[in-house]
């Protein structure tokens, strides 16, 4: 038997849902059970551009719609960036607004939700933040935050490691969580009644099986890793800029065995440079181990 593809790459998760809206259904209302339950979906998404899979900065979403007409936005998102949760809120409220056509009654106005899997701690702040794992987002009263504006624009996440290291009350989302981070461990979910996560075992098991589906999932794994290094470059590129010239501006042009060195530092070792830069005498006792 092949190794088991990950359902938090993006790509294995939207073949696991969007091909299969009955279990994407089951998914929305175990993510979100303050709402009514939905019985069916439209998946207003199915496809996968071949660009999809190389492009820097894309997350393969699913976008559903319900009988009611409320709009989901679900996702997994594997990388902490500085701008996704605005992201986020930006496609949610996109959903929003795009539901009317002109002179329709606002009455007719349908709810957009979020739901994101985030596989990294995002709230680690406070004690309070480290404790929590799944969060929900709606328009509220600053002061008096009984006081909503419904929830017609509401955004849903929860924290992967965080949940599984917590350890949720058991239920539908805790099994869902024992699904996205022990899908590898047999007898783990082997113990797993929920009957949504074992559909959803089994369609992992045909999607694992299949060569075609077991290539683009490396392929969309390889852009997203080399879109870390990436951005590790950039920033570390950057830092080394930074830090030329700050000993421009105390010691002068730096020598080439320097700009050397400076040019095979990561960022670690620029930062310490960086911490002696005020009390070095010299460029030599600067870069000196």
């Amino acid at each position: 038997m092949s190794e088991l593809l990950d359902p938090t790459n993006d790509y294995v998760f939207k073949r696991l849902f969007a091909e299969a809206p009955d279990l994407l259904v089951d998914l929305i209302n175990d993510l979100r059970p303050d709402l009514p339950d939905i019985a069916s979906v439209e998946i207003l998404n199915p496809n996968i551009e071949p660009n999809e899979l190389t492009g820097k900065y894309i997350i393969l979403d699913v976008l559903a719609r319900d009988g009611d007409g409320h709009c989901y936005n679900v996702e997994v998102q594997v990388r902490r960036y500085g701008a996704w949760h605005k992201r986020g809120l930006f496609y949610l409220a996109r959903t929003l607004g795009t539901q009317l056509s002109g002179g329709e009654d606002y009455q007719e106005l349908r709810a957009s939700v979020g739901l994101h899997l985030l596989d990294f701690d995002l709230f680690t702040g406070t004690e309070a933040e480290r404790e929590q794992a799944v969060w929900r987002f709606e328009m509220r009263d600053e002061r008096q935050p009984d006081i909503s504006l419904g929830n017609i624009l509401q955004m849903n996440l929860i924290e992967l490691n965080k949940a599984d290291r917590l350890g949720l009350p058991e239920g539908p989302l805790r099994a869902w969580i024992t699904f996205f981070k022990h899908w590898q461990e047999e007898l783990t979910m082997a113990n797993v009644a929920h009957e949504p996560v074992k559909k959803a075992m089994s369609r992992i098991r045909e999607l694992s099986a299949d060569e075609e589906t077991r290539r683009l999932a490396f392929v969309r794994e390889r852009a997203l890793r080399d879109e870390v290094s990436l951005l590790n470059d950039a920033r570390r590129e950057g830092e080394a800029h930074l830090f030329a010239k700050l000993v421009k501006m105390k010691f002068g042009e730096l020598p080439e065995w320097a700009q050397h060195r400076l040019e095979q530092a990561n960022s670690d070792q620029i930062n310490e440079w960086s911490a002696k830069i005020l009390i070095a005498n010299s460029i030599d006792e600067l870069f000196k181990h």
